[in-house]
């Protein structure tokens, strides 16, 4: 289902990928993807955030389940990189297109290096951001790999 009207949702479309778009309500104060999960009743390990870091200071995103977090020293392996520490929150923003809490790793406005976390494949389908606090992108790992252009990596600590 194409719609919601974000880059990632177009981005999808235009691919012809099939997802499922998922709304909830978003309260201040709570970590967006532990909410989502909540929200949407869904188990935390199919839940990825989206992260910007900088590898040898290019910008670089890694997908990783909520319930976990990024293992900068493995993203950096995983991109062929040294030194790996978190993007400013402004330079995130800025090269994505999206505002934090909403940073999808779909249909971003600079094609960053992406990494999607192994235990992804875990699972039939998983949830991405949508590019919007509140929406919330199910497809199948293999397709969101696909659409972000990211390789497969072990890249979450617990």
């Amino acid at each position: 289902m194409a719609g919601k009207g974000t880059p990632a949702t177009a981005l999808l479309g235009r691919q012809r990928i099939a997802h499922t778009v998922h709304t909830y309500v978003h309260s201040d104060g709570q970590a967006y993807g532990t909410e989502a999960a909540e929200a949407m009743g869904v188990e935390p390990a199919r839940v990825f955030k989206t992260l910007v870091a900088e590898v040898d200071g290019v910008l670089t995103v890694g997908i990783v389940p909520v319930a976990g977090s990024l293992d900068l020293k493995a993203l950096a392996v995983a991109v062929g990189g040294k030194r790996a520490k978190m993007a400013e929150v402004a330079d995130a923003e800025r090269a994505t297109g999206y505002v934090a809490g909403g940073i999808s790793p779909l249909g971003q406005r600079k094609r960053l290096r992406t990494v999607l976390d192994a235990s992804a494949d875990r699972f039939e389908t998983v949830f991405c951001s949508g590019g919007r606090r509140g929406l919330e992108i199910e497809l199948a790992p293999a397709d969101l790999a696909r659409a972000a252009g990211a390789t497969v990596a072990p890249i979450a600590a617990s």
